[in-house]
């Protein structure tokens, strides 16, 4: 069967990316985790959710720059490839918790998305004893993100709605499920992908180191 063309049906390639710690990316990177407790606190101790949206964005914002400064400049770095999904993630599940304790959202959509992280999280524990610390990301991972990144966070916005009428809460609310709806789908599916692309490169035979000299 020849090799697929998708990159996320592909290992990766360890000349493509660096060791390099400080470049922009990873700050902007860094300054996005730094958000997530922030994020928290807004949400639930002032409930200060216009805040926590707009800081929302300016996460997602700076998620898509990272990338796109990465790609021009050549700085991609295995750092990088740690850190980025990392905040995506966190983010992920801060505003799944949040939105949870609000009862915005129920709690089983919080399992859904949160196991399929802990499967991803076993399989790279075994793709680590490759030497590999991460897989590349996909375009539908990506996508996914985005969905949840702004489905739930409209659906903040959306917490004044009354049903009577058709008002600007009502609009957020509708809006933030069908981001929420159609992001937990991209998700799995992304997902399943990471999963046949680890499977592919798990089942590749190990290497032997040549026998030494006599």
């Amino acid at each position: 069967m020849p090799e697929p063309t998708d990159p996320a049906l592909r290992a990766p390639v360890d000349d493509e990316v660096s060791d390099r710690i400080l470049t922009i990316p990873n700050l902007l990177s860094f300054l996005r985790l730094l958000g997530v407790p922030l994020f928290l606190w807004l949400i639930l101790v002032p409930k200060a959710d216009t805040a926590a949206f707009v800081l929302l964005a300016l996460s997602g914002i700076t998620d898509w720059l990272d990338g796109v400064i990465a790609r021009a400049t050549g700085a991609t770095s295995r750092l990088g490839q740690l850190l980025d999904p990392l905040a995506d993630r966190l983010y992920i599940v801060a505003t799944l918790v949040g939105l949870a304790l609000r009862a915005i959202i129920p709690w089983w959509l919080v399992v859904v998305i949160v196991a399929r992280d802990l499967v991803l999280a076993v399989v790279l524990a075994l793709l680590k004893r490759r030497g590999i610390t991460g897989l590349p990301v996909h375009y539908l991972g990506k996508a996914a993100t985005f969905c949840l990144m702004w489905g739930f966070p409209i659906l903040l916005l959306g917490t004044g709605a009354t049903g009577e009428g058709i008002t600007f809460a009502d609009v957020a609310r509708d809006l933030g499920w069908a981001f929420a709806i159609w992001g937990t789908a991209l998700y799995w599916w992304a997902g399943l992908l990471y999963l046949e692309q680890a499977r592919r490169i798990l089942a590749e035979p190990v290497a032997t180191p040549p026998a030494a000299p006599a």
